[in-house]
């Protein structure tokens, strides 16, 4: 199979009208929403939301959770934002580098990154992070974006044709000063590549020793099946957090028949569940939020409910609202394990300290009920970004 990308007609990025060219840089940014309360989300609500939010929890992580054979801390941290913040401006580099170390002494065990996100700088950045310490941590990179292993040059669409799979590796083992790449996902389905060859160029990769584990994100539940025939999974990363519950009906019940883990990103729904958004939160011109139905005015003000409830069981359990929303994460079930990004220290304690807060059988299933009650308006991307979930791969 030859090397051409895939121009399919189908993760804080800031570029303008949502359209399919954007699509890829998009996604790029997507996770980078993982962070735990954003003041600077919005000027007028952040002293307001600062004086009822109860002091977060900051227990060191100890909890490990297993993604089929891999284990890994019970909270995760995303480093895809960690070259420039959701409002566009670049976080010192030091202090980024000081926040991956700092949420190590704190526990955590499992770092998330793409070969997208930047591209390639943020991979730079733990690579450079997690150098004293590379054996006594998970990462995580992911393909499948057409990026020119080179060059970083975006083109259209999804390039998984295996050639170019094991080109993107090569880069992401240099730019992650490391051997081995513990967990490797594909970023999204190609359409126009069978699973199996995928499959086949990762079972490569493995064998060489410089790919130890293998996943899907945001994939179709057939191609996902295909794909653990061929080379078992050890995890699928999927959106999923108290307002985005679609993985409930496919996909974590494939994961749980499987035996495979299952890694929510934007576990916070882009801060929507931190509590400093509010129904007059607008976004500046270009912002992916912007352009997302579910953060119109019409929808913020409708998705309040959710927020509210989540508010009440930050005062009931002495938690901020983010830490209500990463512990209901963890306890659905055992093998989940979020990966809330940030580039404030504050926020990483915050969301480790989620991972103490536990809730009894009687009160999940009251907040389970509570939450299920509620609907969330407005789709959780736009549609142009939404159209690369789900696909499914060519067969054979």
């Amino acid at each position: 199979m030859d090397d051409t990308p895939t121009n399919t007609h189908r993760r804080k990025l800031l570029t303008g009208a949502v359209t399919l060219a954007a699509a890829a840089p998009l996604m790029a940014g997507l996770s980078a929403c993982g962070a735990a309360s954003e003041p600077e989300t919005k000027a007028t609500a952040g002293a307001t939301a600062a004086t009822t939010t109860p002091v977060a929890n900051t227990t060191p992580l100890t909890a490990r959770r297993t993604l089929g054979t891999l284990e890994v801390s019970a909270v995760g941290l995303g480093v895809q934002n960690m070259h420039r913040t959701y409002q566009t401006t670049v976080p010192r580099r030091e202090e980024m580098i000081n926040i991956i170390r700092t949420a190590f002494e704190r526990g955590v065990t499992f770092f998330d990154c793409a070969e997208a996100y930047g591209p390639f700088e943020n991979e730079r950045i733990l690579g450079e992070a997690i150098a004293p310490f590379r054996d006594q941590v998970v990462i995580t990179s992911k393909f499948g974006w057409n990026i020119d292993p080179d060059t970083g040059q975006r083109g259209p669409g999804l390039n998984s044709r295996p050639a170019h799979v094991k080109r993107a590796v090569e880069g992401m083992l240099k730019r992650l000063r490391t051997d081995r790449i513990d967990l490797l996902y594909q970023h999204r389905v190609d359409p126009a590549v069978p699973i199996e060859d995928v499959a086949g160029a990762i079972k490569e990769l493995m064998d060489e020793g410089k790919v130890l584990h293998w996943g899907l994100s945001e994939p179709g539940i057939e191609t996902a099946r295909r794909a653990h025939a061929a080379l078992p999974l050890t995890a699928i990363q999927n959106e999923y957090s108290m307002a985005t519950r679609d993985p409930e009906q496919a996909v974590i019940p494939l994961c749980e028949e499987l035996g495979i883990g299952f890694v929510p990103w934007w576990p916070l729904d882009c801060q929507l569940l931190t509590g400093w958004i509010d129904p007059d939160t607008r976004f500046a011109q270009g912002e992916l939020r912007g352009a997302t139905p579910r953060f119109s005015p019409e929808n913020l003000a409708r998705n309040m409910p959710l927020i509210d409830l989540i508010k009440t069981w930050a005062g009931r359990k002495s938690a901020t609202p983010a830490q209500i929303a990463l512990a209901w994460l963890l306890a659905q079930r055992p093998w989940i394990v979020p990966i809330p990004g940030t580039t404030q220290m504050a926020h990483l304690l915050e969301n480790i300290g989620a991972a103490s807060l536990a809730f009894d059988a009687t009160e999940l299933q009251e907040l389970n009920a509570a939450a299920a009650a509620i609907t969330v308006h407005g789709a959780r991307l736009p549609e142009g970004v939404l159209a690369f979930s789900g696909a499914e791969a060519a067969l054979r």
